[in-house]
């Protein structure tokens, strides 16, 4: 055995602190790239709408109306007059500004036509509702 040599081979070894350090680089980079959409403040329940496609707003004027009738204006509420007076200001701004109107699903009738028309009276026609 004098002209035999055999070697033992290293066990491989993982080192486990690079692949730790680019884990918790690839968490931190998830956090920050991260968009947390926030709530609106008004209890708002959408109507069903079977027929309705995707839902995909891009706008930046969002009026809501909840069970109550408490208008919202981009999430502030507001008052009638005042919601014609920022729609106005909104029109200035850009007449082709799309408006999504989110009103809840028991929300009555005449307070969304009210709406309705204070966007047709400004000059936004292109207004749309949201369903879920």
């Amino acid at each position: 055995m004098s002209g035999l040599y055999h070697r033992r081979r290293k066990r491989p070894e993982l080192n486990l602190v690079p692949l730790i350090d680019v884990l918790v680089m690839l968490i931190f980079f998830a956090f920050v790239t991260m968009q947390f959409k926030s709530m609106t403040t008004l209890n708002i329940t959408l109507p069903k709408v079977e027929t309705a496609g995707k839902n995909e707003f891009k706008g930046t004027v969002t009026i809501g109306i909840d069970k109550d009738g408490v208008v919202s204006f981009n999430d502030q509420n507001v008052t009638d007059e005042q919601l014609l007076a920022l729609l106005e200001k909104v029109k200035q701004v850009d007449r082709d500004i799309p408006v999504l109107i989110k009103a809840d699903e028991t929300t009555q009738l005449k307070k969304l036509a009210f709406v309705m028309d204070a966007c047709r009276k400004t000059g936004l026609n292109k207004f749309s509702l949201q369903s879920r």
